[in-house]
């Protein structure tokens, strides 16, 4: 794994020098109909169904802080699932809006601070527009407060209606889900009043073109957000110390695979132009390559990535629901599971990007 690790840093930086300039080469691929296909049949409908998502979320949290009972409960719970579900189709495009407000971090900071959350409850004054508030809302936060702030269903419908404290948790609940809506219908609205042009028309070749930005987005997302976040980091892949703690979704932890696996495969559907919610397929990055002709040591990269992808999943497949306990019962899985996603990292953040004469925009800093 060691020269495995080297072999990819060196790549990239023997990648980076030779190529030079901002600009790609012009290989009359057509990036406008890819970018067409990204905006109209992945991002937007994707988005939009993340918002749809969360207006639902906010009426389930209304309905359960007007009358706090373990039935509302369990349906917000549920809804939580299904919203943070959609989140994975759409956490990848930090591009645009989404990049100006930093909707990743505002929406998906873990592991949570439970400590900085009961202090603003109690202090009833805070500011979640902050950055350093990032790590106390969202999805992390929300969590927290339906799944750990006590030991059963009823503790914590008992927290909820308490007559002296109760409307401290109540109101910073109802907080957490109208930021999210706000800063989710900020980014809609832009691609929806404009921004989808720009984004299709912003087809050159270059550093600055859509698909330059994207092809980053991408890979950072699927090597720092999905392989190190949500498997790397609790395993102890990059402190040599494992915590389950940092898991994804941690209260609600038999929840945790599930969101890996979503996310994984939105990852995929992606990478070939694939519809969302929809098996019909576009310009993608797979069309690109296939149009490149592109060949790794005599293999078709498309093949070799789709493959790979369905490696990953097999892996992952044997990992238990609740992601704390795999950690914390047979973290070798756990291993495993990253270093099959370490090899994607490697055909995407060196042989496509190559491919595609594109080079990496952000600095890799966590030893891998």
């Amino acid at each position: 794994m060691k020269l495995l690790r080297v072999f990819l840093v060196l790549s990239v930086f023997l990648f980076s020098c030779d190529s030079g300039s901002d600009e790609s080469s012009d290989d009359n691929f057509d990036r406008a109909a890819m970018l067409t296909n990204w905006a109209d049949h992945i991002i937007i409908p994707a988005y939009q169904n993340y918002k749809k998502e969360l207006v639902d979320l906010k009426s389930v949290t209304l309905t359960f802080t007007n009358e706090v009972n373990e039935s509302n409960l369990v349906a917000l719970r549920d809804q939580w699932k299904t919203a943070y579900l959609s989140w994975q189709w759409v956490a990848m495009f930090e591009i645009g809006q989404a990049e100006t407000v930093s909707l990743q971090s505002y929406t998906n900071l873990f592991p949570t601070s439970p400590t900085d959350i009961e202090e603003n409850i109690t202090a009833g004054n805070y500011n979640l527009e902050l950055p350093s508030r990032r790590n106390q809302q969202g999805f992390p936060a929300i969590d927290y407060l339906i799944n750990g702030v006590g030991t059963s269903d009823a503790a914590i419908v008992s927290i909820f209606s308490d007559p002296n404290t109760g409307e401290g948790y109540r109101v910073y609940l109802s907080d957490l889900v109208e930021r999210l809506n706000a800063l989710t219908a900020e980014v809609v609205a832009d691609w929806e009043n404009g921004y989808r042009d720009t984004f299709v028309n912003n087809d050159a070749s270059s550093a600055t073109g859509a698909v330059n930005k994207v092809a980053n987005d991408y890979i950072f997302y699927f090597e720092k957000n999905l392989r190190a976040n949500k498997i790397g980091i609790p395993a102890g892949v990059f402190s040599g110390t494992p915590d389950s703690k940092d898991v994804e979704a941690y209260f609600g932890a038999d929840f945790s695979k599930s969101l890996y696996e979503e996310a994984l495969v939105a990852s995929q559907a992606f990478f070939n132009g694939q519809h969302y919610g929809s098996t019909t397929t576009g310009e993608g990055f797979s069309s690109y390559l296939d149009y490149m002709n592109s060949i790794n040591e005599g293999e078709d990269l498309v093949k070799l990535i789709n493959d790979q992808f369905v490696i990953i999943e097999s892996t992952g497949s044997s990992l238990s629901d609740n992601l704390a306990e795999q950690v914390e019962t047979d973290n070798s899985l756990m291993l495993q599971t990253y270093d099959e996603l370490q090899k994607n990292v490697i055909y995407f953040k060196v042989d496509m990007l190559q491919a595609l004469n594109i080079k990496v925009d952000y600095v890799d800093a966590d030893g891998d």
